[in-house]
């Protein structure tokens, strides 16, 4: 009996490392590099948190690991990586070496979905290319129009993923389509719908879950809600509220002091306080800057007159944190009442909004 039991023991424990090796190999990526002749290619996956060298010979490798479910995945080689989506499964990927263009992903239909989605707004991201290449040089008055022409391409582009998203409710590149646009600016007006298209076992992947959890703070800064009361420390280290402010139309302006677009956009705010703090207007400065000496030489080079607050605790900052932000410069206009009215309006946009609440 015991040697019966033995043996199913045996068999169990056997049959479990069978179970967990499939579990954990549940992909295989096979690849070709001509002119490759020999070296180590990276594979980053599972949300950035797995990365796996894989030795490379005569110009062929071979991967095989876990993928938690369909997803973007980076190959990465000495100054150069190649992005592609990547399923449980088995795929192939060929090229030249030293000619991205030239790199195909076969055997992941995800793959294949956004190459056509790519391919369907090719044109209209040619041309926001040229746009956002003119903008840096442009006049103030061109740059207006340049955003407006943006803006435009933008929202065609959007009704192209909104059919794509329409038509493959289920597809893990339509959730990749959303979680973009829930990262980059979007207003949670804009993209909560997208979201509800999806069919609940799209909503039930952990990047529908992420989507979801990302919604909810999305809605925190949504036009109409409502600006929490805030309290963190001035440059004097002492206490200001948020609600001391109200009454006034409020800029809350996230910033911090090694960020380049930040700083060129300092004088705009500028111009914008000069022109309308008699006009029941201000500007909140907060800083995402983990010294506070940077923090306060910045806004006496930049002559910044406004509040200025930080928690000096980088981007883990409280408000920050709260509401979302993901990039910056990044900002916030309240309302006397202390409800959020617009977001992330720069240059003229500022000018323009301020002159049609005020003037």
């Amino acid at each position: 009996m015991k040697k019966i039991n033995s043996l199913i023991n045996t068999w169990f424990v056997l049959m479990l490392l069978v179970s967990i090796t499939a579990r954990a190999q549940n992909a295989r990526l096979t690849g070709e590099l001509k002119g490759f002749s020999g070296g180590m290619v990276k594979l980053v996956y599972n949300g950035q948190s797995k990365t796996d060298s894989i030795k490379v010979k005569n110009g062929k490798f071979t991967w095989k690991g876990n993928l938690d479910e369909p997803q973007q995945v980076y190959l990465t080689m000495p100054n150069k990586y190649y992005v592609f989506f990547f399923q449980p499964g088995n795929a192939r990927l060929t090229g030249l070496k030293d000619s991205l263009q030239t790199y195909k992903v076969t055997g992941s239909p995800i793959q294949l979905e956004s190459e056509a989605f790519d391919a369907s707004v090719k044109e209209l991201t040619e041309q926001q290319g040229t746009l956002y290449a003119r903008y840096g040089t442009a006049a103030p008055d061109e740059q207006v129009t340049i955003d407006k022409q943006l803006e435009k391409l933008r929202k065609q582009k959007q009704i192209i993923a909104d059919k794509f998203i329409t038509d493959h409710r289920q597809s893990y590149y339509s959730m990749y389509l959303i979680a973009g646009s829930a990262s980059y600016g979007f207003d949670y007006s804009e993209v909560k719908p997208r979201f509800d298209m999806l069919d609940d076992f799209a909503k039930q992947t952990e990047t529908g879950k992420r989507i979801a959890k990302r919604l909810a703070i999305l809605e925190r800064s949504r036009i109409g809600a409502q600006m929490i009361d805030f309290t963190q420390n001035d440059t004097l280290g002492n206490p200001v509220k948020f609600s001391s402010f109200k009454g006034k139309y409020v800029l809350v302006d996230f910033w911090t002091s090694w960020c380049g677009p930040c700083r060129a956009e300092n004088p705009n705010v500028l111009k914008a306080y000069n022109a309308y703090q008699d006009k029941n207007f201000t500007v909140i400065g907060i800083s995402l800057d983990e010294k506070a000496d940077n923090w306060k030489k910045a806004i006496k080079d930049d002559k910044m007159p406004w509040t200025e607050l930080s928690d000096i605790r980088g981007w883990k900052n409280e408000v920050s944190g709260y509401y979302g932000i993901q990039g910056i410069p990044s900002n916030l206009l309240v309302d006397p009442s202390g409800k959020i009215i617009a977001k992330d309006l720069r240059g003229v946009m500022l000018e323009n909004k301020l002159k049609e609440l005020l003037d």
